[in-house]
């Protein structure tokens, strides 16, 4: 049994972000009254955490977040801890350059935003495992955690060099030879066979943009590649604290007129194979302009069942073991 099946009662709560205010200790103590009066017995907190985390490389600061699980404590409530790689901090893109990614015209990102690592970088997985042992170690003990937020919505993609070869040995993996390969993607159409396996490159306005079985098998490579880094995420989590369960946060957003659409494009049915617990993040489009409420609502659940199922195959798979 894990240590989430052994919480009474339902979990209030959510996202939590003290690091972005600790130079306002009055907020912060606020925070926790508003809590209280609101019944709040569940905080995720660390989700874009790691410039607080470890503001210079080796040098680590848990001080605030302690403080968190400490409050926490005496609350009686609960703490959802979130590894930080979905935010990498400004100095690591500095350093080491290969972690950010490359768009598909080749060009290196800055740092900036979020998501905007590179899935295959092993310098970025060594630094992910380094931070994750060391939440792992600190706080898996601590009576308050009861579930593991894993990065934050897993998206995008990289075209760099290192990213390149994985996909020529996942393509290569996958047809064996380059005549399978040229008759699924009938690469005899306009001249592009293959003839060596370095000519393979990704699809890209720079050159392969209409070959459909590529693109479809590079969205298949993408979410191996995302599915892999997690699964090295959460090794160290595994490791240390095989009792408190593992989750990610799903996504699914509305376009073109309430149609809702995975916003990721990754096959989220055999990423839910790796999870303990299914969570997606909800945003349904209230009050819009093109639909009535009841139809937000009924995409909305639909969305929800969709996910659900991916729970339930879990379960069964849980008891078939």
């Amino acid at each position: 049994m894990n240590k989430l099946e052994l919480v009474k009662g339902f979990l209030h709560g959510g996202d939590y972000n003290p690091d972005q205010w600790l130079k306002r200790p009055d907020i912060l103590d606020r925070d926790y009254q508003l809590m209280d009066q609101s019944k709040i017995n569940t905080v995720t907190v660390g989700v874009f955490a790691w410039g607080r985390l470890e503001p210079e490389e080796g040098v680590y600061d848990f001080a605030w977040l302690d403080d968190v699980f400490d409050k926490m404590n005496s609350r009686n409530g609960h703490v959802i801890l979130a590894t930080p790689s979905g935010a990498r901090p400004r100095w690591m893109s500095q350093k080491y350059p290969e972690v950010n990614r490359v768009d598909s015209e080749g060009r290196r990102h800055t740092h900036g935003f979020r998501h905007n690592h590179c899935y295959s970088s092993p310098i970025y997985r060594r630094k992910v495992h380094e931070i994750n042992m060391r939440l792992a170690e600190r706080y898996g003990d601590n009576s308050a955690l009861v579930l593991w937020h894993v990065s934050n919505e897993y998206s995008g993609e990289c075209y760099c060099p290192l990213c390149q070869q994985k996909w020529r040995e996942w393509v290569q993996h996958k047809y064996k030879t380059l005549e399978a390969l040229d008759d699924a993607w009938c690469s005899s159409v306009w001249s592009g066979l293959y003839s060596d396996w370095s000519q393979l490159l990704p699809p890209s306005l720079l050159g392969d943009s209409k070959v459909h079985g590529m693109d479809l098998d590079w969205h298949r490579f993408v979410s191996d590649m995302t599915i892999d880094f997690y699964q090295h995420e959460i090794q160290p989590l595994k490791k240390v604290t095989p009792n408190i369960p593992v989750t990610t946060n799903f996504m699914a957003e509305s376009l073109k007129e309430g149609q809702y659409t995975p916003l990721t494009g990754l096959d989220y049915g055999r990423f839910a194979k790796s999870l303990d617990i299914i969570s997606w993040d909800s945003y349904p489009s209230w009050h819009n302009r093109y639909e009535t409420t009841a139809e937000t609502a009924m995409k909305t659940a639909y969305v929800h069942d969709q996910f659900w199922s991916d729970e339930f195959t879990i379960e069964v798979q849980q008891v078939r073991k």
